[in-house]
């Protein structure tokens, strides 16, 4: 009774209260007397059997509060937690694109020329770094925003991320459809931010409904991520030839002026610049009913900037739509017949994140991680273009512009099944046990690959051939299905050392392994590509005839370095005059990057030996 009339007496007082000031009356000290009753009633000597002070605390009301707001976060009992994996899933497919960015990054290198690179088009470093831009702030983000998603909400960060995904995509179609580099990368970075708002939130949301399958909830939701480039690479590919339009083809026999490496040829009664296709370069090219010879430079369009920004808007409203389904469980939830087992740590289950870098464990872990992880994004970074260069000249029947399709796919599957793969058998054997099958298995993997590439090109015709193709992608996959391994157990990991409270936010910190590896990969990978095709264009030029070369390229051998720095002069294009039996050093461009991957593995392997359970200090006292 005594709640039932504080109750009564407490609306009657907000009630008066409302009609007074609607009507705009000034102080209402009428009220006192009814107002005191209100601190007696509540008196700590009342025993109350209501939850009132569990209650949260009043939020703003609005069908965008209402449908993104923390109330609308928990879910109700009746809820099927195993429905909560289609969002997340979803959501990391979305934020996985860029793992299928070398799908692009070869045509992003022919954006005015298309058929072959002009003066004016981005090396393929400058192409492939838009993946690392992406991964390393998406990274940077989800560490520096974590606490904020947990105050936020899941629904609220996954909204943001997504509109902020969406639109990055957009400004980078602009960046490419302006030619303008900087714009591009800007439009990268919005993704990055975006893919930081939205990546830790559903992990820890499928966590908390699966406190019995920690590693099998983060392996599904963190494959959806590594499946990325499945969806990325097709639909790209369809989008593209949508809206591709072909250069205008001069023929094959033109008189060519060369100034500052460029070429030019009199169209109309003006220069205007050209580049040269050979057969060779065709055959690479995604495009058909095309000959060797000049093509008019900004006569076509490859149609990558229309395609980025109708997948911009693609993503965005599949997050969004996410953001509307997913939800988490009560504070405390346990499945049906689950027990939670002891902590280890004894007097306290979690490690705060304030304490996360003051833990030795987080920097053995973080450089294990990273130095994983190096290679595979080295590999992503690059793919299509890598199995062109290395294996189109020399088996050009089977190594197609489908096959480097095929095959870019085939690693985003194997990213895939890594992540699905090792996170459930992480769950059987441990989380420290499956890092030593990454880092020991990982050396052979990369060390093989400068073997198999020689194996394969120095007798392409012979009946072995095949079979080292088919043993270089094998050990391809396999290093990239460890990539995903990787990513995907270090959340369950992470909660084995930590514990499960402040997952999301601890995982934010160790996406950092994934900034630093996705720079260094590729930018390890792309400079010594360069430094070794620098020294093959070298060696070519000492062993061409220079009147031969005056001959095809219209100046003196002297003027090679202006040749080459203007595109003109290529590897591919060299070969065509060099002397019989000259070996293609394409292939070999990757070999020294190959046996670096491998040896940086190697002191990954070393650091986690030293990975031990967490110091009971460090851990919040109950």
């Amino acid at each position: 009774k005594l709640i039932l009339l504080d109750s009564l007496l407490q609306e009657i007082s907000d009630y008066i209260m409302l009609v007074h000031r609607l009507c705009g009356g000034g102080s209402l000290s009428t009220l006192s007397p009814l107002r005191s009753l209100t601190p007696r009633l509540t008196s700590p000597h009342i025993r109350y059997n209501s939850t009132d002070s569990d209650k949260p605390a009043p939020t703003k009301s609005g069908p965008l509060e209402k449908m993104f707001g923390l109330a609308s976060n928990t879910a109700s009992p009746s809820t099927n937690r195993w429905a909560m994996f289609a969002p997340a899933f979803c959501t990391h497919v979305c934020l996985g694109a860029p793992y299928g960015w070398s799908a692009i990054s070869a045509q992003l290198t022919r954006e005015n020329g298309l058929v072959a690179s002009a003066a004016s088009d981005w090396a393929l470093d400058l192409a492939s770094y838009p993946m690392s831009v992406m991964i390393a702030a998406g990274g940077i983000s989800a560490a520096v925003l974590g606490k904020w998603t947990i105050k936020v909400g899941v629904r609220k960060s996954l909204a943001i991320g997504g509109l902020l995904y969406g639109a990055g995509f957009c400004v980078a179609s602009a960046g490419v459809a302006q030619h303008n580099v900087g714009l591009m990368y800007a439009g990268n970075l919005l993704c990055g931010i975006g893919y930081g708002c939205s990546y830790t939130p559903p992990i820890q949301a499928l966590i908390d409904w699966f406190p019995d399958r920690k590693g099998l909830a983060g392996g599904i939701v963190i494959a959806g991520f590594g499946s990325g480039a499945l969806f990325f690479t097709p639909m790209m590919n369809m989008l593209t030839n949508k809206f591709l339009s072909l250069p205008t083809y001069l023929g094959n026999s033109l008189d060519i002026v060369v100034e500052g490496g460029k070429q030019f040829a009199r169209v109309g009664g003006e220069l205007q610049e050209v580049v040269y296709a050979t057969s060779g370069e065709l055959l690479k090219l995604p495009y058909e009913g095309l000959a060797e010879g000049f093509y008019v430079v900004g006569s076509g369009n490859t149609g990558v900037s229309a395609a980025m920004a109708a997948i911009g808007a693609m993503y965005a409203a599949t997050v969004v739509t996410s953001a509307m389904v997913i939800k988490r469980p009560a504070p405390g939830y346990l499945p049906p017949g689950f027990t939670p087992p002891p902590t280890a740590a004894g007097s306290g289950a979690n490690v705060h994140v304030d304490n996360l870098f003051k833990t030795p464990q987080f920097w053995f872990l973080f450089s294990t991680s990273t130095l994983l992880a190096t290679g595979g994004m080295g590999l992503m970074s690059v793919a299509k273009p890598m199995i062109q260069s290395v294996f189109a000249d020399s088996m050009p029947a089977l190594v197609t512009t489908s096959f480097a399709s095929a095959y870019l796919m085939a690693l985003a599957a194997g990213n895939l099944s890594g992540r699905l793969g090792w996170a459930a058998i992480s769950d059987k054997i441990g989380r420290r046990n499956t890092f030593h099958i990454y880092t020991l298995g990982s050396i052979p993997l990369f060390g093989c690959l400068p073997y198999l590439i020689g194996q394969c090109v120095s007798n392409p015709t012979g009946p072995l051939a095949p079979v080292y193709l088919a043993a270089f992608c094998g050990s391809t996959v396999a290093a990239i299905s460890i990539l995903g391994g990787t990513f995907a157990v270090l959340p369950a990991y992470e909660a084995d050392l930590y514990g499960p409270k402040y997952v999301g936010a601890i995982h934010g910190r160790f996406l950092l392994a994934a900034t630093v590896s996705t720079i260094v990969g590729p930018g390890l990978l792309l400079n010594l590509r360069k430094v070794s095709e620098s020294q093959a264009l070298a060696d070519l030029l000492s062993k061409v005839d220079p009147s031969i070369f005056a001959s095809k390229f219209g100046v003196d051998i002297s003027s090679a370095p202006t040749l080459i720095e203007a595109k003109t002069l290529t590897i591919s294009k060299l070969m065509t005059i060099m002397p019989e039996g000259t070996v293609d050093p394409s292939p070999f461009l990757y070999n020294n990057t190959m046996y670096t991957m491998a040896g940086l593995v190697s002191v990954g392997a070393m650091l986690h030996f030293m990975v031990r359970p967490v110091n009971q200090k460090y851990f919040e006292k109950e």
